[in-house]
């Protein structure tokens, strides 16, 4: 497994961005080693741009809306083509965010996103694509051994709008999932990747992930939250295996295309997206296996398939990052190598000269 930790850690003496914790000098609490913005400064200022912008975008869209259309215009945005648009407004958003933070707070071309055409990036899709719908048959099936889940096949004479709603979720939940991974597996993950412990950098994006469902229809206190988190863990790692998005798209779109279309349960409390899915399921409980009406994202069957996921997808060798993606995301680039030595050289000496005050002092 790759790993994106540049100057390690101990328990004794734990160091993020390149520096000791109890030896951090003022200058340091800015900048590292390789005389970069600090990563937790640079992820508030991503998110601090990134919703400033989204409001804008999401702002010029109601207000032009409600000129051209009045009131009919302002309901579109709660329909699925809706949805998609403000998917369309997430990704452009977080992938000029990234690029802005990426360039300009660390000297990154636009590719270390991990949305170019790489070698092997129709492989990754495809590959994260089967995972993610094995891993939701996984938990389907452990709750269906459990008498959770009954299925039926649709009617015959409703052929025409299953086949319509295979294909038209399948493009909304392809856009709604690119969004989510711009937004949490895009810069936010990458940037703290390039200098945290791989185990602290998937948790704060993984946090969030789980925050902003909070608020879907049908909530499981306790479950929603421990399986988003993890689900957000589970999307992590399969970035840190290739470090481009595409196999995590893959692994989240699939997921999400399984469950509402295929099984028809409903998408994490949504089920507007998926009007007439293949099968026909009945939820026979409990609740704290299948999840109720929020869906399988809810229950105990999905936070076992999710570990067993994770740890597939993190011991797998069916995906590798590429030696560019890597070397863009591993570690912090410097703005010069001349001028790291120097700044790694005074942090040397002034840890040195601060351990003999103390020997001094003791």
């Amino acid at each position: 497994m790759p790993t994106a930790v540049s100057f390690g850690y101990n328990a004794k003496d734990f160091t993020i961005d390149g520096f000791r914790s109890n030896s951090m000098q003022p200058v340091q609490l800015l900048f590292n080693r390789a005389n970069r913005l600090r990563s937790g400064w640079r992820l508030i200022i991503f998110t601090v741009l990134l919703l400033i912008i989204t409001q804008i975008i999401e702002g010029g869209l109601v207000v032009s809306l409600r000129v051209f259309f009045g009131a009919r215009g302002v309901s579109f945005l709660e329909n699925n083509w809706g949805y998609a648009a403000q998917a369309f407004e997430l990704i452009a958003a977080a992938c000029a965010c990234g690029w802005l933070c990426g360039a300009l707070l660390e000297g990154l071309p636009a590719r270390a996103l991990g949305w170019t055409r790489h070698r092997g990036w129709m492989r990754d899709l495809l590959a994260g694509s089967l995972t993610g719908a094995a891993s939701l048959l996984l938990a389907t099936i452990i709750a269906a051994a459990c008498g959770g889940f009954r299925f039926q096949l649709a009617l015959a004479g409703m052929s025409a709008a299953v086949l319509k709603t295979l294909l038209v979720s399948g493009g909304i939940f392809i856009v709604s999932a690119a969004g989510e991974e711009s937004v949490f597996r895009g810069y936010p993950l990458q940037t703290v990747l390039r200098s945290w412990p791989v185990w602290l950098a998937l948790l704060p994006s993984s946090v969030f992930f789980a925050g902003i469902h909070l608020n879907n229809p049908n909530v499981v206190p306790g479950f929603t939250f421990i399986n988003t988190t993890l689900a957000g863990v589970w999307l992590a790692v399969a970035y840190t295996r290739t470090r481009s998005l595409w196999f995590p798209l893959g692994v989240h779109w699939s997921w999400n295309w399984m469950m509402g279309a295929v099984l028809g349960l409903p998408v994490s409390g949504i089920d507007r997206i998926t009007p007439a899915p293949l099968l026909r399921a009945t939820d026979m409980g409990p609740d704290w296996i299948t999840g109720g009406a929020y869906g399988i994202e809810g229950g105990a069957a999905c936070t076992l398939a999710l570990l067993l996921s994770t740890i597939f997808i993190w011991r797998t060798r069916l995906v590798s990052a590429t030696e560019e993606l890597r070397e863009l995301t591993s570690h912090e680039n410097p703005t010069h190598p001349q001028h790291l030595s120097i700044i790694q050289t005074e942090a040397t000496n002034d840890v040195g000269r601060q351990q003999h005050a103390e020997r001094k002092t003791d």
